[in-house]
């Protein structure tokens, strides 16, 4: 904790420091740590405090170097995991999302329903009965893998940004309870669209192939694949704005489709006047 909050303060003083690199980038021919050394001996600073700045530096760029080395092993895994591509057809499911939940699932065998993966990553609301009075449904019970859980809320969050019938979703429950109920509720709709991924082995419905695309290689570029520059990549179709806008207008269509289907379960039956 202590080391934590030290590199914390680093990260607080280093920041003037960064926008002094940006400034100086193209303008000299120093690297970017000469820059940052530049910038932090212009600072009129006692000895011991500028030793001690100099410690934190020092530890800052080591946890960061492993951070990014980190980084790179957990996405080379998640391109060459095939239920791993599946899951980021998904909105909001990174490689990062997709590794933490299959690290925490395993075999999806081992649930024979979505409402049992759901349960198992504490995304169900605790239920309270007593005799034959009827059920009283609360928070959800947070019982399960945390980890896991919090990843799939922070999926939720992403996926509200994309269109398609997540981001109704999440704007259904959003204007009823608020959006940290609409954040949790989401995220236990996305349990249940990896248990189906995962157990049929198909990608997600809605998926977009030209944004899956370039997501895939964006990850590829974090696990250290050569960028590749003057020819088509695997992403080049996203870049393509007739495709990207053919994409995200299907998904749009889909989304109004699901507002207008909702609208309907909200209209009442006309009463009938009885003779």
């Amino acid at each position: 904790m202590v080391t934590g909050g030290l590199i914390g303060l680093a990260q607080e003083l280093l920041f003037p420091g960064q926008q002094f690199v940006q400034a100086c980038r193209g303008k000299v021919g120093d690297p970017d740590q000469d820059l940052r050394q530049h910038w932090l001996d212009s600072l009129p600073l006692p000895s011991e405090e500028r030793a001690m700045l100099q410690r934190l530096i020092t530890e800052l760029e080591r946890v960061t170097k492993q951070l990014s080395e980190i980084d790179k092993v957990v996405a080379q895994q998640a391109l060459d995991d095939p239920r791993a591509l599946k899951l980021m057809t998904i909105p909001g499911v990174s490689s990062v999302v997709a590794s933490s939940v299959l690290a925490s699932i395993g075999d999806i065998a081992r649930f024979q329903s979505p409402d049992k993966l759901s349960s198992y990553f504490g995304l169900t609301p605790r239920v309270r009965q007593s005799g034959e009075h009827p059920a009283r449904h609360g928070r959800i019970s947070k019982q399960g893998n945390r980890d896991a859980r919090k990843m799939l809320v922070e999926a939720a969050w992403s996926a509200k940004t994309a269109p398609g019938p997540l981001r109704a979703f999440f704007n259904r429950i959003q204007k009823k309870h608020g959006p940290g109920v609409a954040a949790v509720a989401t995220a236990r709709k996305l349990a249940v669209m990896i248990w189906h991924v995962l157990t049929t082995g198909k990608d997600y419905a809605y998926a977009r192939p030209a944004f899956t695309a370039m997501k895939l290689r964006k990850v590829a570029l974090k696990a250290g694949a050569p960028r590749a520059y003057g020819k088509a990549g695997p992403g080049r179709d996203y870049w393509i704005k007739e495709l990207r806008e053919r994409e995200a207008g299907y998904v749009a269509r889909v989304e109004q489709a699901y507002e207008r289907m909702v609208a309907a379960w909200k209209e009442k039956p006309k009463k009938v006047a009885l003779n």
